[in-house]
């Protein structure tokens, strides 16, 4: 029944969940009662199941799932509400690395291997700049996440090699170094909020954002530090707010915080504040609540913009307050109507942009045909009149001179703006089209296929959003097919095409190493050496195929690929939207908005660990996952399986299961923290 849902049409889809959820609850599976309580998005359904156990190991492990969507659920039990909180995430992924022997920290030239590229100009690629020096802070940053340690930025001063925006990012990449281990984070990052620079106190608190995203206790330390910021007093400097807007988004993202809301609610609605931080307040809040249609922030949110001027609706940031709306109903669709009726009353062009953001957020992998055609069919849309005005203005500027030539320039100009601003929804449109087809293998395929057909055919804009469509769909899957794609796109006339495609072939290998992947980056470091913003994108590229030494995973996916991770799929959605025009935000003085792929990241390791939660060494096997659904009898469930023994990195598509039944695992789903039982029954064979 599950696995026949991404093939039905609403509302058959949710009742066919609703009833394998009772099945499965009345058989007492609980895992897999809690993974579709989970798919379905309901409280109540997540309740249930943790009441129909006592058995506190039981809640643990289901604890440890919740935790993995960055669940905001509260129970009494605080062992259990540990679990739930990740508050030992960190200490089981430095088991893990230790146990794999990575924990030497790395520098960004073991990732650039500097030395294999095979270019004349090798050497005029090391003359220091700021912004080279600000993706090494970056690369290191992502090389070493949750490491805790890292050779440098703490050394060599390495902040002061970087200016303006530059220093405010590299000090906050100290958070993704310390990520889930919020006292260390906050410890480090303590030292620089006493700075002389406003740039390098605002980048600690965004680094305290960043190093304690996804995990909470009762304190909550960074909302206490971060909320003095906050205020549209505008003696703070707007960077400091900014970046403790964007560090509590980040910090609290899926957490459902009240506390947040009453914090950032009213800098949305407030007309004294720029348009900026009105955006970037309401993106954080979509993050915090992402998934629970909330009614005050929605409500706030179309209000702004209803009351906002014709020409304050053109600013670049309005795009993030759109999304933070979408973002509010991901994966709602069936909530969605009477928001769509309320942008209906919005008399501007970017009503449409916000209708089918809206839209794409709220059918996000669900694989639904019928929406993947509207999309199509939107970015088959030809912008109007185009060739008629082509053709007129040239004949008229056949006949008339020069003075009234340069009015006509001023003119189409503006025409061309607006024209822009109308069709900016196809981008949307391409990127919507990763979001829903993601949820289905089948629809994957073929996405890609029409992502080569927009390719050839699409505006250039829809250009723009094809390569990051791309990256979204197959994230942390390095396919050869797809990246080689994407190589092929980074060679493009259009700059802007090039940027996407380099970057969406760091979102493809994102955390796995594949030496493929890092020879064809290698390859454009050294064919840009002589551009700037192109470089900087191929190292970010680099340092997010080396995402914590191989380590972590992007993907949205988890628990046997059946739960799509809001969280996950709201950060990555974050920076492909601001990468549509990469030259005024990344590549511009607002990189920042890149650390919004942190609460993505999770480290795709198994660890198994014995009652008291410690950890516990057994044999598994690790192969491909085979789909056994429907098959008789007792089928293999993987294949080409390698016996490890545990802690072990699972790649994209692979299951784990036991060698032996020497310990029962309390949930079926071998990934993440899973905990083991002894089996009284087993019976060791004699050799």
């Amino acid at each position: 029944m599950v696995s026949c849902v991404p093939l039905l049409a609403p509302p058959d889809d949710l009742a066919f969940l609703n009833t394998a959820f009772s099945i499965y609850l009345a058989n007492d599976k609980l895992p897999q009662a809690l993974s579709l309580a989970i798919r379905l998005g309901d409280e109540s359904l997540i309740k249930s199941v943790f009441e129909a156990t006592s058995d506190e190991l039981v809640q643990k492990q289901l604890g440890f799932m919740l935790a993995r969507q960055n669940s905001c659920f509260k129970v009494d039990n605080e062992a259990v509400q540990e679990c739930i909180s990740n508050v030992k995430l960190s200490e089981y992924f430095k088991y893990l690395v230790s146990e794999l022997n990575l924990l030497k920290p790395k520098v960004p030239d073991d990732i650039y291997k500097t030395h294999l590229e095979n270019s004349l100009f090798g050497h005029s690629s090391r003359l220091e700049s700021a912004k080279q020096n600000l993706a090494a802070a970056f690369v290191n940053a992502f090389v070493n996440a949750g490491y805790g340690s890292e050779k440098l930025i703490s050394d060599e001063k390495w902040i002061y090699r970087t200016k303006g925006e530059g220093m405010l990012l590299t000090t906050a990449s100290l958070g993704l170094i310390n990520l889930w281990d919020a006292n260390e984070g906050l410890q480090t990052l303590d030292k620089y909020l006493y700075s002389e620079q406003s740039e390098v106190r605002a980048g600690a608190l965004l680094g305290m954002g960043i190093s304690t995203t996804s995990v909470h206790d009762e304190v909550d330390p960074t909302l206490l530090l971060l909320q003095d910021y906050i205020s549209s007093d505008s003696n703070i400097d707007s960077k400091m707010i900014i970046s403790a807007i964007t560090g509590i988004g980040i910090a609290f993202a899926g957490s459902e915080n009240d506390e947040v809301m009453n914090l950032l609610l009213p800098l949305v609605s407030e007309p004294s504040v720029s348009v900026e931080i009105q955006a970037l307040s309401a993106l954080a809040l979509g993050h915090v609540f992402v998934g629970t249609c909330n009614g005050d922030i929605t409500s706030t949110i179309l209000q702004t913009l209803l009351e906002k001027e014709t020409s304050d609706l053109t600013s670049k940031w309005i795009r993030f307050m759109s999304l933070g709306l979408g973002l509010l109903y991901m994966g709602k669709y069936d909530q969605v109507d009477d928001v769509l009726e309320t942008i209906d009353a919005i008399d501007h062009p970017i009503s449409k942009t916000l209708k089918v953001l809206v839209n794409i957020c709220s059918y996000a992998g669900t694989g639904n045909v019928l929406q993947i055609q509207s999309l199509l069919q939107m970015c088959t849309v030809k912008p109007k009149e185009e060739k008629e005005e082509d053709e007129d203005e040239e004949e008229k500027e056949k006949k008339e001179d020069e003075d009234s030539n340069k009015e006509k320039k001023e003119n189409s100009e503006q025409e061309s703006t607006e024209t822009q601003e109308d069709e900016s929804y196809q981008g949307y449109a391409v990127l919507g089209l990763a979001l829903i087809s993601m949820g289905e293998e089948i629809g994957q395929e073929m996405s890609l296929r029409h992502f080569g057909h927009l390719m050839h055919y699409g505006t250039p804009l829809i250009k723009r959003a094809v390569p990051l469509a791309m990256g979204l769909v197959s994230s942390s899957n390095a396919q050869m097919k797809v990246f080689d794609t994407l190589s092929r796109y980074s060679h493009d006339q259009d700059l802007d095409v090039a940027y996407n495609a380099i970057f969406g072939m760091g979102l493809v290998g994102a955390g796995t190493n594949n030496a493929r992947l890092a020879q064809l980056l290698r390859q454009l470091a050294s064919y840009y050496v002589n551009d700037q913003n192109a470089l900087f994108m191929t190292r970010i590229s680099q340092g997010l195929v080396h995402l914590g030494k191989g380590t972590f995973t992007l993907s949205p996916f988890n628990t046997d690929r059946q739960i799509l991770s809001k969280v996950s799929l709201a950060s990555l959605l974050t920076v492909t939207i601001a990468l549509l025009d990469p030259t005024s935000f990344i590549l511009d003085q607002h990189s920042s908005l890149l650390y919004y792929l942190t609460p993505a990241i999770k480290p795709r390791m198994l660890v198994t660990v014995d009652e008291e939660l410690k950890p516990l060494k057994v044999n598994v096997r690790v192969g491909q996952a085979v789909d056994v659904v429907g098959q008789a009898g007792k089928p293999k469930t993987i294949t080409g399986w390698v016996t490890h023994s545990t802690p072990v990195l699972l790649g994209f598509g692979e299951r784990a299961e036991l060698e032996n039944d020497e310990y029962i695992p309390l949930t079926n789903f071998l990934e993440g923290v899973v905990i083991l039982k002894k089996n009284p029954d087993y019976i060791e064979a004699e050799n």
